[in-house]
């Protein structure tokens, strides 16, 4: 994306890869259906950004998703908008788009280097890479790094940048997970009977952050979309050591006092299993989940079996390591950028994408937010050049 706002104005662009073919983690993103963007209104859009919303709200402005939507179809990609309000390619494939996308650069003059692995900078100021012949430097007068953070590292983003920048005196937050599952400690029994199973129509709460959908039983723990929109705030609750649990909410369609009132009903002869199945509607994972968190004393009462069904507190080990998760937080801090995302201690380069210290959940943010700080970064690099030419 900043190449291509560079060729735009006629500035000649090479564009290296550590890989050997480009764009392999965008190809990745697109293996389930490349979500483009989300069509939500533009405030909430940029809240999902959090903390760093101030720095990215100028470059997300300038390239919202109605401009990505309009963008992919000027590369022959129709869009269309999902229930959910995602954005996605009419065929869900990323090929397509990353091939028009290239032959565009290509037929633009872009030099495309592959199995380029950037190391640094000469003491002259050259770029310097390693290939697999020999090292190579390059000369520039501009420089864009978009090195992505530190998940899927073998798709290229190890984030071994990092030393290399912090030997030039920039700060850089620590690459921590996001979009993550975490670990549970399970028992044997639970873990052979009910791992892979989704646990469907919940709701998850921790603090005041809360969030109804779904997430799946891993073998080792928790994943999917409920648990990923709330990964940061649980990541960063393990990291200062509290222990207070993830509470799920397995009925959220009944209020408590209903549900004490079903469960009050006379039980006769069944088991304890079947007057729950009877009066609650819980079956499958999410009785296994309540018999898995709670011990049997716990459910002799109706109040203290509606009050667990409602709030059963899931306590969570830790979250999956970097490399397996969907993306990334921490890298470049904003206080050492300016507005066009150029380093303050190194003038004329530019840092764009996953590297820079921010993250959002999925659906459309991560992608969109590459794209905005790429093409930010790409015009604020011509404006640079522009400006050491007078």
């Amino acid at each position: 994306m900043a190449a291509e706002r560079l060729l735009d104005q006629g500035i000649g662009v090479d564009i290296f890869d550590a890989m050997p073919s480009l764009g392999r983690k965008f190809l990745m993103a697109g293996k389930s259906g490349l979500n483009l963007t989300h069509n939500e209104p533009a405030d909430a859009f940029r809240e999902r950004f959090g903390a760093a919303r101030e720095n990215l709200e100028p470059a997300l402005t300038n390239f919202d998703a109605t401009a990505i939507r309009n963008w992919a179809e000027a590369l022959g990609v129709e869009t269309f908008v999902g229930s959910s309000g995602r954005v996605f390619p009419t065929n869900f494939k990323a090929a397509p788009l990353l091939r028009a996308w290239l032959h565009k650069l290509r037929a633009a003059g872009a030099q495309i280097h592959v199995r380029h692995k950037w190391t640094g900078w000469s003491d002259d100021g050259a770029l310097l890479f390693d290939t697999p012949e020999s090292q190579v430097r390059h000369e520039s007068a501009a420089t864009i790094l978009a090195l992505g953070g530190g998940s899927w590292p073998e798709l290229g983003s190890d984030g071994s940048w990092i030393p290399v920048l912090e030997a030039q005196g920039i700060t850089t937050a620590p690459l921590l997970p996001a979009n993550c599952g975490f670990d549970v400690s399970w028992s044997e029994h639970f873990r052979e009977r009910f791992a892979g199973e989704p646990v469907k129509s919940v709701i998850l709460s921790f603090g005041e952050k809360r969030v109804e959908g779904e997430f799946v039983v891993t073998a080792g723990g928790v994943e999917g979309s409920a648990i990923y929109t709330m990964s940061a705030v649980l990541r960063d609750a393990l990291a200062a050591g509290r222990d207070d649990p993830l509470r799920l909410d397995l009925a959220p369609d009944r209020s408590l006092e209903r549900l004490t009132a079903d469960l009050a009903k006379p039980r006769g002869k069944r088991s304890m299993a079947n007057h729950l199945r009877r009066v609650t509607g819980l079956t499958g994972v999410k009785a296994g989940l309540l018999r898995e968190m709670a011990h049997a004393e716990m459910l002799t009462s109706p109040e203290q079996t509606a009050t667990l069904i409602k709030s059963l507190p899931l306590h969570l080990d830790a979250p999956r390591p970097l490399e397996e998760v969907i993306s990334s937080a921490g890298g470049v801090g904003f206080d050492g950028l300016d507005p066009g995302y150029m380093l303050t201690t190194r003038p004329g380069v530019f840092c764009a994408g996953e590297m820079l210290d921010w993250e959002a959940p999925t659906g459309g943010y991560l992608l969109s937010a590459c794209f905005a700080t790429a093409r930010a970064a790409g015009n604020a690099a011509a404006q640079w050049l522009e400006s050491a030419r007078e």
